[in-house]
């Protein structure tokens, strides 16, 4: 067994919820939370949220803004081009979490005048994936995470609950959904 020979840029936690009305609905809450560890700005933490509770504009919530814009400028910008947009505001959050990755997860938010909470729940079994850079056409990235779905999940800003519900889906021949903790999760990048 050999050691990839990209780069890592970075590693840490990115669990996400999409929520919609229905299985080919577009998604009403779009949010993509990130714990990072280790990256060239910095460890912290980062929630990028657009949904009917943000007026469906995108929030970014951070308690490091270099690694939030340094994460919009490279993996997270690419995954989604709309939250790349620098012009888009940082605002200052703390952030926590609890719950047991194989029951149901909690992951907090609070900034002036707010209170987030992201919930995932029904947990399915892990899915490992590892992809290379440049493997699929617009991913310039490489991915090596342990994907868990959560066929439940939930995001509750300022005690109103997000309307939508996760979508069950297939990945590989595997149950997924389209919610799901992402854990153990390395992004690389041609050395």
């Amino acid at each position: 067994m050999g050691a990839d020979t990209n780069r890592v840029i970075l590693t840490g936690e990115n669990p996400f919820i999409r929520l919609s009305s229905g299985a080919d609905a577009p998604a009403t809450t779009n949010a993509s939370f990130w714990r990072i560890l280790f990256c060239p700005a910095g460890p912290g933490h980062v929630l990028y949220l657009r949904s009917e509770l943000t007026e469906d504009r995108w929030r970014i919530y951070s308690d490091n803004i270099g690694m939030a814009r340094w994460l919009q400028a490279t993996v997270q910008g690419m995954l989604n081009a709309e939250t790349a947009d620098a012009a888009i505001p940082v605002t200052d959050a703390e952030f926590e979490r609890s719950g047991d990755a194989r029951t149901s997860w909690i992951e907090r938010v609070a900034a002036w005048g707010e209170d987030i909470a992201l919930t995932w729940h029904d947990i399915g079994d892990p899915i490992m994936i590892h992809t290379q850079p440049n493997e699929d056409p617009g991913r310039q990235y490489g991915l090596c995470t342990v994907l868990v779905p959560a066929l439940g999940a939930r995001l509750v800003r300022n005690g109103v609950q997000a309307v939508g519900q996760a979508q069950a889906r297939e990945r590989d021949g595997r149950p997924f959904s389209t919610c799901a903790l992402a854990f153990s999760e390395s992004w690389t990048e041609v050395r």
